[in-house]
């Protein structure tokens, strides 16, 4: 089984559910709603890597937003620690969102704020868990 280094953490193959020459979409342990080298900011990233990351991030975008019926995206990135990034890896959170998912549209920022990302309160999910929404992500990118 492959293995995955995401910062200090190992991620098992079958929490990933895309793949591209760069970069790998993984389940989140702890998702606030429903990369291949170890790199922990992303001016640390070379150009190709950029590009490589941001195509994937739209890929990977648009599928969540029809899986999980979704109108719009919000995209988050912390690059370094006192931005709020835990792991200090380049990653991108993807939550999809669709009317009426926060009370006030912009909410989520004070949610992210309030209890960041990774926080600690969330309850984490299983590994079969992680494994069974990957499964039913991976076949959308099956002709990528």
């Amino acid at each position: 089984m492959t293995i995955y280094r995401f910062g200090p953490h190992l991620i098992k193959e079958s929490q990933v559910f895309f793949k591209s020459k760069l970069t790998i979409g993984i389940i989140n342990l702890k998702p606030i709603a429903p990369g291949r080298k170890n790199t922990p900011r992303l001016k640390d990233l070379t150009e190709e890597e950029i590009i490589d990351f941001m195509l994937s991030a739209q890929k990977i975008g648009n599928v969540l937003e029809k899986h999980y019926h979704g109108t719009s995206l919000t995209m988050t990135i912390q690059d370094g620690p006192q931005a709020g990034q835990t792991v200090p890896h380049v990653h991108m959170h993807l939550i999809p969102r669709k009317k009426g998912d926060w009370a006030n549209n912009d909410d989520i920022y004070e949610e992210l704020d309030k209890k960041g990302v990774d926080n600690e309160e969330r309850e984490p999910r299983t590994e079969q868990d992680m494994a069974q929404e990957a499964d039913q992500l991976r076949p959308y990118f099956l002709s990528s």
